[in-house]
């Protein structure tokens, strides 16, 4: 029984190296490109019509964030057979895995929110300027 967990445990290994270079990739992708463009959306426009832009910027860069995030999980659930071990030689791949899932996850996180507050920013112009264009014709009106 100790001989097959050791093997097991040397299978998970070698899946962990091939693994982890997806796993590199996406860490790699969201530290130089996605937490930069994430950063970018923190500070929206006062104008809806440069809101409207930016949430199309934000829609392209979306699906690209979200297609890295989708790998990125792929490849996570392939190692969830690792919190069955939990001997000492298999610890620093789980330490690593754990890091992959949480900067994955918070990413993830933040995307997530970003989409969802710029949505509803745009959704709140919108409003504002129909209520202006209202009070606009209602002030003619008056006027005429």
């Amino acid at each position: 029984m100790l001989s097959n967990k050791r093997i097991q445990e040397l299978e998970l290994v070698m899946e962990f190296e091939k693994v982890e270079e997806c796993f590199k990739e996406v860490s790699s992708w969201i530290e130089n490109v996605g937490r930069k463009r994430l950063k970018e959306t923190i500070n929206l426009d006062d104008s809806l019509e440069v809101l409207l832009q930016t949430q199309k910027q934000f829609r392209e860069f979306d699906l690209i964030a979200s297609e890295y995030c989708r790998r990125g999980q792929e490849a996570l659930k392939k190692m969830d057979r690792w919190e069955d071990f939990s001997s000492v030689d298999v610890h620093c791949y789980r330490v690593k895995l754990q890091t992959y899932r949480d900067q994955l996850e918070e990413f993830c996180t933040q995307l997530d929110e970003n989409r969802h507050r710029i949505c509803e920013t745009v959704r709140l112009y919108e409003f504002f300027d129909k209520v202006r264009q209202g009070i606009c014709c209602t002030e003619e009106d008056v006027k005429s």
